[in-house]
C-alpha cells in the first residue's frame, strides 16, 4: 500500500480546518483550499491556536515550518520557522531537506509574517496608500521602486502577480497577529478585492492584463 505523504483539503470551514490539522500533526503535508481568503485566514489562525494548545499540554512536540516563495520551483529562498520547542535535530533535518531542493535557507521565529512577508507586505500596502492618496500614478510608483531601489518588479505590479486577495489576507494576519494598526490594509487594496480585481490571475488588478500586457486602467479609486 502506498504511503500518502501529501493531501489537499477543499474548503476551510470547521470540517476542512479540522481535517487539515489532523493530517498536519500526523506528518502529512497539507494544502488547504478555499475561494474565501477570510475563511483561509480564520482556518490558519484556528489550526495554529489548536496546535499550540496541544504543544502546551505536551500532546505533540518537534514542530517546524517551511515557507516557500512563489513559484517554489524557481525561487531560491525557503524560510524555516522554528517553534518554541523545536529540537535542533528537527531544524537540521529540515534545513538539509531545503538545501537538497537547492534552496537558500533563512530562519525565523514563529511570529506573524515571518521575515519576508513582515517586510514585503507593508511595503506593498504603503504603495497602495501612495496611489490612494494621489501622490503618484501607479506607473511612477513602480518605476520609482524598480529604478530607485533596483527591484526587479514594482510593488503594485508585484501585488498583481501575487494576487491582491492574498496580499489583503496577509495584511489582515499581520494586523491580527501583531496587534498593531500600522498593518491595517489600505482601503484601496480592500476596494480592488471587493470589486473582484484580484490581479494577473483574474486579468485585471492594479493593471489590466486582458490584452496580454499591462495597460492603464481607470480611476485608482474605482
Amino acid at each position: 500500500m502506498a504511503d500518502i505523504t501529501r493531501m489537499g483539503v477543499v474548503g476551510a470551514g470547521q470540517m476542512g480546518a479540522g481535517i487539515a490539522q489532523l493530517a498536519a500533526v500526523n506528518g502529512v503535508d497539507v494544502w488547504l483550499y478555499d475561494l474565501d481568503s477570510e475563511a483561509l485566514t480564520k482556518a490558519h489562525k484556528s489550526i495554529s491556536n489548536n496546535i499550540q494548545r496541544l504543544l502546551t499540554k505536551g500532546q505533540i512536540s518537534q514542530v517546524i515550518g517551511m515557507h516557500f516563495m512563489n513559484p517554489p520551483p524557481i525561487m531560491k529562498l525557503v524560510e524555516i520557522i522554528r517553534g518554541a520547542d523545536t529540537s535542533e535535530d528537527t531544524y537540521c533535518a529540515t534545513k538539509c531537506l531545503a538545501e537538497r531542493f537547492g534552496k537558500t535557507v533563512i530562519c525565523s521565529q514563529d511570529y506573524s509574517g515571518f521575515i519576508v512577508n513582515r517586510i514585503l507586505m507593508p511595503m506593498i500596502n504603503e504603495a497602495f496608500h501612495t496611489l490612494y492618496t494621489g501622490v503618484a500614478t501607479k506607473e511612477d510608483i513602480d518605476t520609482g521602486m524598480k529604478l530607485g531601489t533596483n527591484h526587479p518588479m514594482g510593488p503594485l505590479e508585484l501585488a498583481d502577480f501575487i494576487g491582491l486577495d492574498v496580499c489583503l489576507s496577509i495584511m489582515k494576519v499581520l494586523q491580527a497577529g501583531l496587534g498593531d494598526d500600522k498593518y491595517a490594509p489600505c482601503p484601496l487594496l480592500v476596494q480592488y478585492v471587493d470589486a473582484g480585481k484580484l490581479g494577473k490571475k483574474r486579468g485585471v488588478g492594479v493593471y489590466d492584463y486582458r490584452d496580454g500586457a499591462a495597460k492603464i486602467g481607470g480611476s485608482p479609486r474605482l
